[in-house]
Order: C-alpha cells, then sequence, then structure tokens
C-alpha cells in the first residue's frame, strides 16, 4: 500500500532516523500568506537542507500565543517533504519548562484504489525554552527525537 498526501506528494513519517526518502527538490511553494503569518512569532528551529539528497529535515515550533503559564504553537515537521500546515500543539509553562501536546491528521490517499485515509498521530513536545532555543523531545506515535531548535526570524519554507 502506498500512501500519498492529498496536497504534496508522496508523504511517509520515518521517525526513527530524520534520514530523508523524498525529494524536495529545493523549491519553496510556501504561500506569502503563510511566511506573513509567521513572521512576527517566536520561532525555534533545526530545520537543514540536505544538498545531496535535494531534501529538508529538521523541525520548527512556531508560538502563536505564549505566556508565563501556557502556550499554543505549530510545530513543523520536515522529512523529505514540509506539512506546510503544521500541527497545532498546546500545553503547559512552568519556569522555563515546556510541556505541549496535540494531534497531526494527515488525509492520505491510497494508491492505486484512490481512497481516502485518514490518519490521526498523537504528538507530544517537552523540554526547556529560553529566549535563544529550546532543548527537549519530540515525540510522534510514541517514537522519541531529542532535539535542540534555536531561535530563527522564518519558518524554513519562508527562507529567501
Amino acid at each position: 500500500m502506498r500512501l500519498c498526501n492529498r496536497h504534496t506528494p508522496l508523504v511517509m513519517v520515518a521517525l526513527l532516523s530524520l534520514v530523508p526518502f523524498l525529494g524536495f527538490g529545493g523549491s519553496q511553494n510556501t504561500s506569502p500568506d503563510e511566511c506573513v503569518k509567521t513572521a512576527h512569532l517566536q520561532i525555534y528551529s533545526n530545520a537543514v537542507f540536505v544538498e545531496e539528497a535535494g531534501d529538508v529535515v529538521g523541525y520548527e515550533l512556531v508560538f502563536q500565543e505564549r505566556n508565563r503559564k501556557s502556550a499554543k504553537a505549530l510545530l513543523y515537521v520536515y522529512e523529505g517533504v514540509p506539512n506546510e500546515d503544521g500541527i497545532s500543539v498546546s500545553g503547559q509553562i512552568s519556569g522555563t519548562k515546556l510541556t505541549m501536546a496535540g494531534n497531526w491528521v494527515q488525509h492520505l490517499i491510497e494508491e492505486p484504489s484512490k481512497r481516502e485515509i485518514v490518519e490521526t498521530r498523537p504528538v507530544e513536545v517537552s523540554g526547556t525554552l529560553d529566549s535563544n532555543r529550546f532543548r527537549g523531545t519530540i515525540k510522534i506515535s510514541g517514537l522519541a527525537t531529542s532535539v535542540t531548535l534555536k531561535r530563527v526570524g522564518h519558518i524554513w519554507m519562508c527562507r529567501r
């Protein structure tokens, strides 16, 4: 069975390693609205373009709301082809400790039958957050990845 995202080429989650298996080709087809929407927000990233493979790998955490007790953010997962909408996560902040959770809902198309499949994957983000970086764990469907995300000025898809 081959699954394809309705809005992008073939998308599969390979969480055990961030070794990409899909060509992204370096094209940036993010709408200008997405760039404007995230430009003024706090963004933490470790996303990089792997030229040899032509893929983007890493994560970005974009805070939509954040105060001393709670946070709401979008998590972008880059594994060859980015999830352009971001995964909505929310949770608690206690000092520098951050704990958030959400669900990654993917609308996939089964090939060759063209049958739509909806997959929901639980997502957890936990670690320490300061003005320069986030250090912690991103867990998707129970598979955890340790990350260090640095503060950046824009999401990777909006770099020029």
